[in-house]
């Protein structure tokens, strides 16, 4: 049985959060959570909420075997650009871009 959990429009880039999304793929839930509070990047807070949420919607079901979760799919798409204006030289007006990302993590038990 599978169970999902999204956060979309998270505000990191999809580039740096996919670095870290591939540390996990594949590892066991307890594993995938204890190499996310390892690593000192930006994108493992982010992905450590959604681990916990999808862990918390297996406990909700009934049919899920805690002791089996692995990490299935970690899938990072990039979100909509927001664009903010600044200064720049000679009186120009500059774009800023800032990226978003959407965050979805597939928990699987083996059988």
């Amino acid at each position: 049985m599978e169970f999902r959990a999204p956060h979309n429009y998270a505000r990191i880039s999809a580039q740096k959060a996919r670095n870290v999304a591939e540390l996990i793929r594949g590892k066991h839930v307890n594993d995938a959570l204890q190499i996310l509070r390892m690593t000192p990047k930006r994108a493992s807070y982010f992905l450590d909420k959604v681990l916990r949420s999808a862990i918390a919607n297996a406990d909700e079901s009934l049919e899920a075997d805690m002791e089996k979760l692995w990490v299935r799919d970690a899938r990072i798409e990039s979100g909509p650009m927001r664009r903010r204006w600044r200064a720049g030289p000679r009186g120009r007006a500059m774009i800023e871009r800032r990226r978003t990302s959407h965050i979805s993590i597939v928990l699987d038990d083996r059988q």
